[in-house]
């Protein structure tokens, strides 16, 4: 077994898992109030208008790079906007699954710190999106950006008027990014493989995604990654058990040669 797995391993076996029942109605409480609320948010059209005016006008005094010219290059080829919607559509909340199950099974302890964060960020999300209605970018004339999901597809929205399944003006923050930016973190945490770091390159794609695809403001996206800071620094990371610790340096040949020794004398008091 590799030496580097071990702490992983003890740490998930010295951190009793919370009853799976308990954990699935209340993940599964939790998404429908979110639902629910943001379902509260809809119908707003004016307000959101003006607030992606404000937004959009807030990025240029900023001196925020355009939106499209991160959307240019992905519509140099079709299979590449086809992609990169694709990924917008299916991999949001199966990944994020995936990660909180992984982390139940083996890393127990993290898991429950991954939860609570989720929890936080989507909670302030949803106050936001209640307060702040924002229409994507997709909608506002002014950014001169293309629909890529509806001219391209997949799309997983309808025509705002009839989509009743979904709010699309909750832009503001980007859960898209906050989620994905929290597995990340959350596996390079859980984890101690030297190519845990290549994560990251989940919010980077996920980043590049929702504002080449005209979905989310880059603003959506800081303001997702200050909330995640935010559930971070109140949320704390759980203490890893001795157990856990890397293994130190390795010993010299005189201190390795202790205990045997030790081990062949009490072998020979024994006879």
């Amino acid at each position: 077994m590799n030496a580097r797995t071990e702490p992983a391993e003890a740490e998930s076996d010295a951190t009793p898992r919370p009853p799976i029942v308990r954990e699935l109605l209340l993940v599964a409480g939790l998404f429908l109030v979110y639902k629910a609320g943001r379902g509260l948010a809809t119908g707003h059209t004016g307000e959101a208008y003006r607030n992606a005016h404000d937004v959009w006008d807030a990025e240029r005094w900023l001196h925020l790079p355009g939106e499209g010219s991160l959307q240019s290059l992905l519509l140099h080829g079709d299979v590449l906007v086809h992609g990169a919607n694709t990924y917008y559509a299916v991999v949001h909340f199966p990944a994020t699954a995936a990660f909180l199950v992984w982390l139940y099974l083996r890393r127990p302890a993290h898991y429950v710190w991954a939860r609570r964060v989720l929890a936080a960020v989507t909670a302030a999300a949803l106050v936001l999106h209640l307060t702040f209605p924002l229409a994507p970018p997709r909608m506002l004339a002014e950014a001169g950006l293309v629909d890529t999901a509806r001219v391209y597809g997949p799309s997983v929205y309808g025509p705002p008027q009839s989509d009743h399944l979904s709010n699309q003006f909750a832009a503001m923050p980007s859960l898209h990014f906050g989620w994905a930016l929290m597995v990340a973190i959350g596996l390079v945490a859980a984890t101690r493989s030297r190519w845990r770091w290549l994560w990251l390159l989940h919010p980077l794609l996920t980043l590049t995604v929702i504002v080449g695809t005209a979905n989310h403001y880059w603003l959506d996206a800081l303001v997702a990654g200050a909330l995640l800071g935010l559930a971070l620094a109140v949320i704390r990371l759980p203490h890893r058990t001795a157990a856990a610790v890397d293994d130190p340096a390795p010993r010299t040949p005189a201190q390795a040669g202790t205990q045997p020794a030790e081990g062949r004398t009490l072998v020979g008091a024994g006879r």
